[in-house]
């Protein structure tokens, strides 16, 4: 904390950041409006104008509280502040791919980290004004495009069955499949960006295992509102997904998202298995 602020309380902290997802959903709209330029970053990922410009306004929206900031464009521009204990971490504009494919499945996330874990996180769909927060008090939903008072509403996970998974079997990692017939999973729901995690948090679906890369950026608002709304994300030795992994990338390991820790350890056992057997056959 910067010398002389003084610390906003969990609930301001809610607010000021729900308040700067929609201010920074505004400037995604009007890009997407004009034509759409991309070029490729250093890792091969795609990046518009509205990525840098969401990013900005977001990181002013913030600084008054003098939380240091980790946010995926900066990252890419070499800007990478001493984080402590306590930081945000933002994705302006995540799933750029689906933006500059105008499906309106992309999001700007907005956590926030303490002691390594996802403690508060807001998701904002900006095209449909779709938006999930979650923190101590709860997980709930809201349109913030609907132009009168934001009505929310709170959401929960279900552990209905049969299982219904966030993910495709045509696409991604061949294992998803193999793990789809092990759990007998009977639907998937896919969905692009963050909102996977939104998914479960509403009791849409139960299970999101991921065999692909992601950054603590792709993940942690995502994570807050499931864990928030009763869920929880797993790494394949079962703990906790965390935060504060290191300057070198902040990549994630491969996870399981799920309605309950009963079903996020056993999915997450069978992916472990899995994947070494796939693993085996290719050598």
């Amino acid at each position: 904390m910067t010398a002389g602020l003084q610390a906003p309380t969990n609930a301001a902290l809610t607010a000021l950041v729900l308040e700067a997802a929609i201010a920074a959903a505004e400037v995604i709209m009007d890009v997407y409006g004009r034509p759409i330029i991309a070029i490729d970053k250093s890792d091969g990922s795609p990046v518009t104008q509205a990525d840098a410009a969401a990013e900005a306004i977001i990181l002013d929206h913030l600084k008054s509280t003098g939380i240091p900031v980790l946010g995926e464009e900066s990252v890419a521009a070499g800007i990478i502040p001493e984080l402590g204990a306590r930081y945000f971490v933002v994705d302006p504009l995540d799933g750029t791919k689906e933006f500059i494919k105008r499906n309106g499945e992309f999001t700007v996330n907005i956590a926030l980290v303490e002691h390594g874990f996802p403690v508060m996180g807001v998701v904002l769909a900006p095209v449909t004004g779709e938006t999930f927060v979650g923190d101590a008090t709860g997980a709930y939903a809201c349109n913030t495009r609907s132009g009168a008072a934001i009505d929310k509403h709170v959401v929960t996970v279900s552990s209905d069955t049969p299982l219904r998974i966030v993910a495709s079997r045509s696409h991604g990692h061949a294992a998803l499949a193999t793990l789809c017939e092990t759990l007998a999973v009977d639907l998937d729901v896919s969905v692009g960006s963050s909102l996977k995690f939104c998914l479960l948090a509403r009791g849409d679906a139960q299970l999101y295992p991921r065999f692909t890369p992601t950054c603590e950026w792709d993940t942690a608002a995502g994570q807050a509102v499931l864990e928030a709304a009763g869920g929880t994300v797993v790494t394949l030795d079962g703990k906790r997904l965390g935060y504060g992994k290191g300057t070198s990338g902040f990549l994630n390991p491969y996870f399981v998202a799920a309605a309950n820790r009963g079903l996020a350890q056993r999915a997450a056992t069978k992916m472990s298995r899995i994947l070494g057997q796939f693993a085996s056959h290719a050598t």
